[in-house]
This record gives structure tokens, C-alpha cells and sequence, in this order.
């Protein structure tokens, strides 16, 4: 008998982000390995939540059983109040996709006081978890969490059905929620200055920060691009599926990735990929794969796209080579077996 766990995150675990599909799997995999493993749906205005969520969502964390140990998502992990935090007995595992403190665009006083809360509360996590190399050192290098108390869980890539379906003009498949930090207001700058070729796109994403919608739509519509690239929205995972089968380049503008699932998922497609040197993109992106630039730099991210648009030989290669690197992506059981050695090696201490 596996050993039981909970799994504790803000708001719906079916929701649709890198992040919460990452947790979900998890906890799937979890359960078909032989874990007992609850749900606990925290309040979903974490990172930043009222008093009455705090205190809800310590109130149920201190209430958990002293011998079943809680995976906490990083999103409410990191701004959990430390003295709070203190009361839990259950063994914390924390699950850290990338620190609170680093996301791009928060206002100073926030970065500050989520940098120093997270960094208290990984001091009382018993193990942390991640999803790449490039998380963990940041970790090590800017929280003290010490080497041994870390563990990488790389996100699993799911095998795409069905053969790929190239549209013409070529499609350019965009992947990530509505939200700053994704770069779709760059992206849509670079793709204007391409009006020359011809081509087609897609951004397909859920609809995050609403005031940030309404920017890339009221973009979208002053760029000269509606007929030509379609701000999808959210996307049900058949069409997503269609999008990638008949992409030919998979571009995102990222302003920062502590892992990024869909590079995964454009990979096992098959898919050249353009984006930006930040974070985890460059561990994540093989050279012979990527065209990578500099954040923040519409211009040189519409050259990369125009050098793939207009060098079919290069795509097919870098496409050649997606596809290697795509077959040889751990699958998402071996996410859940490592998960699974972390929860029994804390049985075991």
C-alpha cells in the first residue's frame, strides 16, 4: 500500500494553465500508482489573499493528519503567512513551479514581501519539488533551500494522436494563458512587421488577466492582422490538439518560464520552435531546435519567424529535430514515479 497523501492548491484543479495541468497529472499518476491522494481546493485568490482566505486555508492545512504529508502548490505555498505555516504538522511538500517573487510586472512592495514570505516558508517545508533544473538552482541559489532537500519532476509529454497536418499558409501556433508574461503583445508586434509573407496564427490560451485581453484585443484590431491571426482564447483540448497537428512553427514571447509544458508539447509535435532566452526556455529548447531571442524584442523575434517562413529547408530541420527530442521526453507515469519516491522516502526518514 502506497502511502496517502493530500494535494493542496488555490481554487480548480481542472483548471486550464501550465501549472494546474501539471498538478493534475500529477495527482492522477499518483492515484494510478496505489496513492490515496485528497484534493484540499484552497481559496482562489491566493497569491493575494484576504485575511478571511488566509486564515481558511491555514485553519484546513493545521487540520490535516500529523502522519499524511501535503503537497502545497507554490502558488498559495509561497504566500501562506509563516506563522501560520508553523502550526501545520503535517510533513509540507512544497511544489514550486517558479518563486511568486519572480513573476514580471509586480509592484516592488509585493516582490519584496513575497520574496521574504516564501523564503521563510521553504524553510519549513520537509522536501520541495520542481519542474526543472533551472528552478532548482534558482532555489539554491536565492532562497538557501539546501541541494538535498530538492527533487526535479519534469512534467510528462503526452504522445500527440494522429498524423501531422500542415495548413497552408503556414500556421504559427501560439500556447500559453492571457496573461503579461506570456508576451502575446510582443508576439502580435512582431508578427505586423510580417505582413509581407504569408502566413496564418493562433494564440490559444485561457483568459487570465482581463485588463490584458482587452489590450491585445484593442492591439490585434490597430495591427492590421484580424484576418491573418485569431486571439483564440481558450481552446477544448480536441482543437488544441487540431492546432498543433497543423502548425508548422510554434512561437511564444515569454518574459519568463520556470518550465513551460507546451515547449514540451510543441516538441513531441514535431514543431521549430522561436522564443525568447529566459528562465528554463533555454534548458528546455534544444539548440538544434530553437530560434531563441532576446525578451522584450518584437524585431528580432519577427526576424527568427521570417528566417523560418522563408528557409523551408531549415524548418523541415529544425522540425526533424523536434521530433527526435519529442520521442525521447519522459512520459507522465515517470512524473508520477518520481513524485511518488519523494512521498515514500518521507515514510521512510
Amino acid at each position: 500500500m502506497m502511502r496517502p497523501a493530500a494535494f493542496a492548491l488555490p481554487g480548480d484543479i481542472t483548471t486550464l494553465t501550465g501549472g494546474y495541468i501539471y498538478d493534475r497529472r500529477l495527482v492522477q499518476g499518483l492515484r494510478i500508482l496505489g496513492h490515496g491522494v485528497e484534493v484540499i481546493s484552497l481559496p482562489d485568490s491566493f497569491p493575494t489573499p484576504t485575511d478571511a482566505d488566509m486564515q481558511d486555508a491555514l485553519d484546513r492545512l493545521a487540520a490535516l493528519p500529523a502522519d499524511i504529508p501535503v503537497i502545497i502548490d507554490g502558488l498559495a505555498f509561497g504566500a501562506l503567512n509563516p506563522a501560520g505555516l508553523r502550526r501545520v504538522t503535517a510533513p509540507i511538500v512544497a511544489m514550486i513551479h517558479h518563486p511568486l517573487a519572480q513573476e514580471s510586472a509586480l509592484p516592488p512592495a509585493l516582490a519584496d514581501h513575497l520574496w521574504r514570505t516564501e523564503r521563510a516558508n521553504l524553510a519549513l517545508a520537509r522536501h520541495v519539488v520542481v519542474p526543472s533544473p533551472h528552478t532548482r538552482a534558482m532555489l539554491i541559489e536565492r532562497y538557501d533551500v539546501p541541494p538535498q532537500d530538492i527533487t526535479v519532476v519534469r512534467p510528462g509529454a503526452d504522445r500527440p494522436t494522429g498524423q501531422p497536418e500542415p495548413a497552408s499558409p503556414p500556421l504559427i501556433l501560439s500556447v500559453g494563458i492571457l496573461h503579461p508574461r506570456k508576451g502575446h503583445d510582443v508576439l502580435i508586434a512582431a508578427l505586423a512587421q510580417l505582413a509581407d509573407l504569408d502566413w496564418q496564427a493562433v494564440i490559444a490560451g485561457n483568459p487570465w488577466d482581463r485588463e490584458h485581453v482587452a489590450a491585445l484585443q484593442a492591439q490585434l484590431a490597430q495591427s492590421g492582422l484580424p484576418s491573418r491571426l485569431e486571439l483564440a482564447g481558450r481552446v477544448e483540448a480536441e482543437r488544441l490538439s487540431q492546432l498543433y497537428r497543423r502548425a508548422s512553427i510554434f512561437a511564444l514571447a515569454t518574459r519568463y518560464e520556470g518550465y513551460g509544458i507546451v515547449f514540451d508539447e510543441a516538441l513531441s509535435h514535431g514543431l521549430p520552435i522561436v522564443s525568447t532566452r529566459t528562465g528554463a526556455v533555454v534548458d528546455t529548447v534544444p539548440a538544434d531546435v530553437g530560434l531563441l531571442v532576446p525578451v522584450d524584442d518584437p524585431s528580432t523575434l519577427a526576424a527568427a519567424i521570417r528566417r523560418l517562413l522563408t528557409h523551408p529547408a531549415e524548418r523541415a530541420a529544425r522540425a526533424a529535430a523536434a521530433a527526435r527530442a519529442g520521442a525521447l521526453l519522459p512520459d507522465w507515469t515517470d512524473s508520477a514515479r518520481a513524485a511518488s519516491a519523494v512521498l515514500e522516502a518521507l515514510s521512510a526518514a
